[in-house]
C-alpha cells in the first residue's frame, strides 16, 4: 500500500462536555498524550501521507496540539454540529482530490492501532469502496447493528430502529470508516439530515453506497480497542488498557517489572533489554532508560535519560533535564533537576542537585543541595571529577569545584575551588566545659516553674 495516496480525516469537534472540564474533550491524556495525539500517531503509522483535523470553532488549544505533534496536518473548523457527515464535509478541500484511500477516525478513540488501519486499507486495495470497522460484544445493547448479507454489510441499524432479531446482532459499528477516495464526495454530498435531530450521519454512507452499486464490507477490531471516551471514567478505563499494553511489550522486549500492575508508562517510554523496574515506578513523558539500569521502588522520573548500569532509587525523583551516566547511583530520597551526573558518580541520599554537573565518579554526601535559583535566574554548579562532598553541604551558585575537590561536611560554599583543594565553609566549633549541665538545670527549673 506505500504506493497509494492516504488521507487520514480525524474528527476531534466535539466539546465533551461530560468531561466536565472547560477543555477539549480530545485534549484530555492517556500516557502523558492527548486522545488526538495518540490516533494522530496511528495514522502515521499506518502511512497516511496527509492528515485533516477537523475541530469546532474557538479551539485553539486543539489547534497549537496538532500543529505541533504533526505539522504538516490542516486543521478545518465544523461551525455547527450537524453531524458526521457535515463534520466530514468540513475537510472537503482536501479530500475532493479523491486520494486512494481515505480513512475516517474520531479523536476520543485513541487505542486504535495502525495494523487494525492497515486492515481497512487492504479491504479498499481487494476492491471494497467502503469499509465500516466493527467489533463483537455480549452486551450490544445501545450501539448501531452492523447487518451483513453474502459478505457484504447492509446496512447499519441503531438500537432504537432494530427489529427484535436485529437487536439480537452483537457485531456493532465503531464508528471508523475507510473509503476510496473517488466515491466519498459523491457520498457524503448525497447524505440527507433526514432523521430526528435534523443532522447528517456518516453512517448513511453504507446506504447511499449500495444504492449507488458499490461494495460495502465490514472489517472488525476488539471492543477494547475501538471503546471511545465520553466521561471521566471511560478516560480512566482506557489509560488502563494503554498501560496493560505498554507493560506487556516491555515485558516482551526483554524488560523486568518485578509488580507490571504498579509500574506507569507514558506514551514515549523507552526502556531498553535488561532493564529492571522496581515496583510503584512512574515514568513521565520523555524518558529513556538504558539497558542494564535498576530503577528501584516508588520513583519518579520525567524527561530524563538513564545511562548503562546505573541505579535509581528508592524514592527518588529525576526531573526534566536530568541525565544519570554510566554506572552512576542516584539514592533514596535524592532530586536532579537539569543535570548531568556522570559516569560513577554517586548522590546516594537526601539531596537536591539542579542546575549542575557531578563529574566522574565524585560522591555527593547526605542533605547536599545546590543553591540554583536566585529568585530572578537559575544559576549552574560544576563539580569536578573525583571531587568529594561532605554531607549537609550547600554549594551556592554560580559556583565551579575543580577535579578532586573536598568539601568538609557542613559547608556554605560560594567561592569556586581549584583542583584537589580543601574547603571548610562552616562556623568554628566552641566547647563550654559543664555547660550542658548548667543548662539542664536552668531549663528544668524553667518548666517546674511554669506547672506552678
Amino acid at each position: 500500500m506505500s504506493d497509494r495516496t492516504c488521507l487520514a480525516i480525524v474528527l476531534a469537534a466535539g466539546l465533551g462536555t461530560r468531561m466536565r472540564s472547560p477543555l477539549p474533550k480530545v485534549l484530555h491524556e492517556i500516557g502523558g498524550l492527548p486522545l488526538v495525539g495518540h490516533v494522530l500517531n496511528s495514522v502515521a503509522e499506518a502511512g497516511a501521507t496527509q492528515v485533516a483535523v477537523v475541530v469546532g470553532p474557538d479551539m485553539p488549544k486543539l489547534e497549537a496540539h496538532v500543529a505541533q505533534q504533526a505539522p504538516s496536518a490542516t486543521c478545518h473548523t465544523q461551525m455547527e454540529r450537524l453531524g458526521t457527515a457535515h463534520a466530514v464535509k468540513a475537510a472537503e478541500d482536501v479530500y475532493k482530490a479523491a486520494p486512494d484511500h481515505v480513512l475516517v477516525l474520531f479523536g476520543d478513540t485513541p487505542l486504535v492501532t495502525c495494523d487494525t488501519l492497515n486492515r481497512l486499507r487492504e479491504r479498499l486495495s481487494q476492491g471494497a469502496d467502503v469499509v465500516v470497522l466493527g467489533f463483537q460484544t455480549e452486551n450490544p445493547f445501545g450501539y448501531g447493528r452492523l447487518l451483513e448479507e453474502g459478505g457484504e454489510l447492509v446496512a447499519i441499524r441503531e438500537e432504537k430502529d432494530a427489529t427484535s432479531d436485529e437487536r439480537r446482532v452483537t457485531l456493532c459499528n465503531a464508528g471508523i470508516m475507510a473509503f476510496k477516495g473517488s466515491a466519498l464526495k459523491d457520498l457524503v454530498n448525497a447524505i440527507k439530515n433526514e432523521n430526528a435531530n435534523n443532522e447528517y450521519y456518516l453512517t448513511d454512507a453504507v446506504e447511499v453506497a449500495h444504492a449507488k452499486g458499490l461494495r460495502v464490507v465490514a472489517e472488525t477490531a476488539s471492543e477494547e480497542e475501538v471503546q471511545g471516551i465520553n466521561n471521566r471514567k471511560q478516560l480512566s478505563a482506557c489509560e488502563a488498557v494503554f498501560q496493560t499494553r505498554r507493560r506487556d511489550a516491555a515485558m516482551e522486549s526483554g524488560v523486568t517489572l518485578v509488580a507490571p500492575e504498579t509500574v506507569y508508562f507514558s506514551h514515549d517510554t523507552v526502556l531498553e533489554p535488561d532493564v529492571y523496574v522496581e515496583p510503584n515506578v512512574v515514568f513521565g513523558p520523555g524518558v529513556h532508560i538504558a539497558s542494564g539500569a535498576r530503577i528501584r521502588a516508588f520513583s519518579h522520573l520525567e524527561s530524563a535519560s538513564v545511562c548503562v548500569d546505573a541505579t535509581v532509587g528508592p524514592y527518588a525523583r529525576l526531573r526534566p533535564g536530568a541525565k544519570i551516566g554510566e554506572g552512576a547511583h542516584i539514592g533514596n530520597f535524592v532530586e536532579i533537576k537539569n543535570a548531568q551526573i556522570e559516569a560513577g558518580a554517586k548522590v546516594n541520599h537526601l539531596s537536591y542537585i539542579g542546575d549542575a554537573r557531578v563529574g566522574a565518579k565524585s560522591n555527593v554526601g547526605a542533605g547536599t543541595i545546590t543553591c540554583n535559583y536566585d529568585g530572578y535566574m537559575k544559576h549552574h554548579t560544576d563539580i569536578g571529577a573525583g571531587s568529594f562532598i561532605g554531607s549537609n553541604s550547600v554549594l551556592v551558585a554560580p559556583l565551579k569545584l575543580g577535579d578532586g575537590a573536598f568539601v568538609a561536611a557542613g559547608s556554605v560554599v560560594t567561592s569556586d575551588i581549584p583542583e584537589n583543594a580543601l574547603v571548610i565553609g562552616r562556623s568554628k566549633q566552641v566547647v563550654k566545659e559543664n555547660r550542658a549541665t548548667k543548662m539542664r538545670q536552668t531549663l528544668a527549673a524553667a518548666k517546674a516553674a511554669r506547672k506552678s
